[in-house]
């Protein structure tokens, strides 16, 4: 902790009184109009260095305020109105749900909040307390968080918790909410401490309108943790607050305060809030929306239960959400369609083309037509999901040819084609084993200039290797890595026609190669496919290295493949080998301090005995995207089973986790020992170039001008003692501050020297977007206002109330 201030001038009792005056002059004028002049230059002047102490002498008894606090939050309306038009932007895709116009929030019922009670500062009986009340009220906004604690400490001796709310409920009133936010948690923190609840529930309500939904959550915990159950304004606005945040992860909160709204708190939502959170659920693309269906269906019984107006797009909604899933309810989309009848709603285009997307993965060909013609008597533009919708039920029950005249039909039609018509064109004529329409209709593909390329090439590959076509399957496999960036699906593809050919040479080259990219890698079924080629010809010894790797990844050996590996084993060893027992690489330990370093969770249990790490990639980072893959093949012995994807799946999720296990504790007691990240003393030791490699992907930076900016949560003296490592490794380096974290920048021709430092360790596919003295977008927005020229940005956002290590 910083000394205490220095106090650079004594004031006379006529100044602290002309201070008084004015704090009295501010808390009448301000809520008229909190951006008035009088209640910028309040928090204006942030970079002066004040005392930390109170005046001591007391102004004239004269002075007493002529409108108090308690009267000004008495003349406020007791309910609160909350702005319920939300932006809801969501992808362009086709595939998005699309809401009419008509589907606004007019729900105009107050949320009423527990009534919070202040004492006049005239009925304080001390003057000397008033005085010093009236100072903080002044001085406390106008402080960085730091500087605010310092100040509050400095008053322990006196101040009470009838005090300190005094100065929250001010810093509130004059719309100072970060202020107040930092003197409750101080407060909270003091021997003398009482939960007030309507203190606590009316910050949460002023954090939430702000959007701080994290500072919001916090102190909703805190009334949870104290065993009172929060008020509807409460649970409303903090659920707002997630649906306005893009941050991954809100909308899932979002849903996890509305439940326990109802459940918990036994109240009934607003119609505004049941259709906001209804209408987040599908405004994401149908692949991503799917997996909320419980949760519409949730919402759309309480909306019935309550006796509220159901707005079409409700029912149309929840039948487009219905339409994705892999197994399709037609009981259920036939009863919502019932009730829009008898409601008197008409199907509208976006309905129809879902029971057409739902009839298709039926292979409902009588339904399917049927919806057709509804939708050509419309008269509306007939969209392209339906005609890809029609292709694929017609594919289903064995009518490729028909399939293709649907695609030429769009393209008469439409007067153009997209993506996803050649996807499903190509995908349907590949399982026909049509080859010379699929082919041509690839090349029409490729010609086109339409991207992606991939999935018509995984299914040509897949057409030529159910069919022997080995010389084919490799043309079309030599043509896919020159025109996409390669993915393991391919490989494996290519792998296991390698091996079916006999070709065992070139499969090993191919397995080697997948091995040494960590972008690529290796999973179950391109070890089974290798093992196969070696058991095949005899090749024991390298099947036993191939054994072993599947057993330290703890990768599913076919039950025939086991059969052979049983005898072949019995020739070199005694007992059949186990599973190695879990334990990390060196590779693996500098990699996940690398991880932890760029923002990495731990997660503990209660005695703290066993601990889980918590992989989490954002999906909208470019960097993210290639590099989870290789995290996840790298931890995949350590991984829980809901992690792993499937053999023949590609897809790697964005958030998995390993089992909970002791052997972590080392790392959780090092950078996550209460819960929170902190920096390790013994960080030097551990900064290897891999280190630092696996730091900048994970939570690093490229900006436009070719400067490395490293991401790190932390404390002050934490950091110090990285940039210290780094500059004693010749690595010249600033540290900046904006809001919660901090930046380290390698700028100008530094940044060259770290990029060769860490270069060999960077994934291959990673190295243009990384490499110093280019541009990279991912994170933009949270760096472009970053300069190492000047002092620490505002710390508004952090919420570190000790700056001292916790290590």
């Amino acid at each position: 902790m910083h000394t205490a201030l220095t106090i650079l001038c004594s004031l006379t009792p006529v100044h602290h009184y002309h201070h008084l005056r004015l704090a009295r002059l501010l808390r009448t004028l301000s809520p008229l109009n909190p951006l008035s002049p009088l209640a910028l230059s309040f928090s204006g002047s942030k970079t002066r260095r004040l005392s930390p102490f109170p005046p001591l002498s007391n102004p004239p008894a004269s002075a007493a305020p002529s409108s108090t606090l308690v009267q000004q939050w008495a003349d406020e309306p007791e309910g609160i109105r909350v702005d319920e038009e939300w932006d809801f932007s969501h992808s362009s895709e086709a595939e998005s749900f699309n809401f009419d116009t008509s589907f606004q929030s007019t729900d105009l019922k107050r949320l009423n909040s527990p009534p919070l009670e202040v004492k006049e500062l005239e009925e304080l009986p001390e003057q000397w307390r008033r005085s010093k009340l009236a100072w903080l009220c002044k001085e406390l906004p106008a402080h960085k968080p730091a500087t605010l604690i310092r100040v509050l400490n400095a008053q322990r001796k006196w101040i009470t918790q009838e005090d300190a709310t005094y100065v929250a409920v001010h810093c509130m009133r004059i719309r100072e909410n970060e202020a107040g936010f930092r003197v409750y948690k101080w407060m909270m923190q003091q021997h003398w401490f009482q939960f007030d609840f309507a203190l606590a529930a009316k910050l949460a309500e002023y954090m939430g309108k702000e959007r701080k939904f994290l500072k919001c959550r916090e102190i909703f915990d805190d009334i949870i943790n104290q065993g009172r159950v929060p008020s509807e304004s409460t649970f409303h606005i903090l659920t707002i607050a997630y649906l306005s945040s893009p941050v991954q992860g809100c909308l899932e909160e979002a849903c996890s305060i509305y439940n326990r709204m109802i459940q918990l708190g036994g109240y009934k939502p607003r119609l505004s809030l049941h259709n906001s959170l209804f209408r987040a659920l599908v405004s994401k693309p149908g692949g991503s929306s799917k997996y909320y269906l419980k949760q519409a269906e949730f919402i759309f019984h309480n909306l019935a239960t309550s006796g509220l107006e159901m707005h079409k797009d409700i029912y149309g909604g929840l039948i487009w959400l219905h339409s994705y899933q892999d197994t399709i309810d037609k009981e259920r989309i036939a009863s919502l369609r019932a009730e829009m009848q008898l409601a008197g709603i008409e199907e509208s285009r976006e309905v129809l083309v879902s029971i057409l997307r739902a009839c298709s993965k039926e292979g409902d060909v009588g339904e399917a037509e049927r919806i057709w013609l509804k939708l050509l008597r419309s008269g509306s533009d007939l969209p392209s999901q339906a005609f890809v919708h029609r292709m694929e039920v017609h594919s289903k029950v064995g009518e490729p040819m028909k399939s293709l005249e649907i695609f030429r039909g769009m393209q008469e039609h439409l007067g153009s084609t997209n993506v996803v018509s050649y996807h499903k064109i190509i995908e349907v004529l590949s399982k026909a084993q049509e080859m010379e329409l699929a082919e041509s209709l690839m090349t029409e593909f490729i010609d086109s200039g339409l991207k992606p390329l991939m999935p018509s090439f995984i299914d040509l590959m897949d057409m030529y290797f159910n069919l022997g076509l080995h010389d084919k399957l490799e043309s079309t496999f030599i043509q896919c890595l020159e025109k996409c960036r390669p993915n393991r699906t391919i490989f494996n593809i290519y792998l296991d026609s390698l091996v079916r050919s006999g070709n065992l040479d070139k499969a090993e080259d191919i397995f080697n190669q997948m091995h040494g990219n960590g972008a690529i890698g290796v999973n179950t079924r391109s070890c089974n496919a290798i093992l196969s080629g070696y058991l095949s010809c005899g090749e024991y010894v390298k099947a036993e290295k191939i054994y072993d790797l599947m057993c330290q990844k703890k990768y599913d050996i076919e039950s025939p493949l086991m059969e052979k590996l049983d005898y072949v084993l019995s020739l070199s060893r005694k007992v059949v080998k186990k599973p190695l027992s879990l334990k990390l690489t060196i590779e693996q330990r500098e990699i996940l301090v690398g991880l932890l370093l760029g923002g990495l969770q731990i997660e503990s249990d209660e005695e703290r005995r066993n601990h889980a790490i918590c992989f989490e990639f954002n999906e909208n980072f470019g960097t993210h995207s290639i590099l989870k893959r290789h995290v996840h093949d790298q931890y995949h012995e350590w991984l829980t089973s809901f992690s792993k994807p499937g053999d023949r799946s590609d897809d790697i999720p964005c958030q998995f986790t390993t089992i909970s296990h002791s052997y972590f504790g080392f790392y959780a007691d090092q950078f996550w020992p209460k819960g929170r990240p902190v920096i390790p003393k013994l960080i030097h030791r551990w900064l290897s170039p891999r280190v630092l490699a696996y730091w900048y992907m994970y939570g690093g930076h490229r900006t436009s001008s070719g400067d490395i900016l490293l991401k790190l949560k932390g404390s002050q003296g934490g950091v110090e003692r990285i940039v210290k490592s780094l500059k004693a490794k010749s690595l010249d380096c600033k540290a900046k501050r904006k809001g919660s974290v901090f930046w380290i920048g390698f700028l100008g021709s530094n940044s060259t020297w770290f990029w060769k430092l860490i270069e060999p360790y960077i994934l291959y596919d990673l190295k243009d977007l990384l490499q110093a003295g280019g541009q990279s977008f991912d994170r933009m927005s949270e760096t472009q206002d970053i300069s190492f020229d000047s002092g620490s940005d505002s710390d508004d956002e952090a919420s570190d109330y000790n700056d001292s290590d916790n290590s």
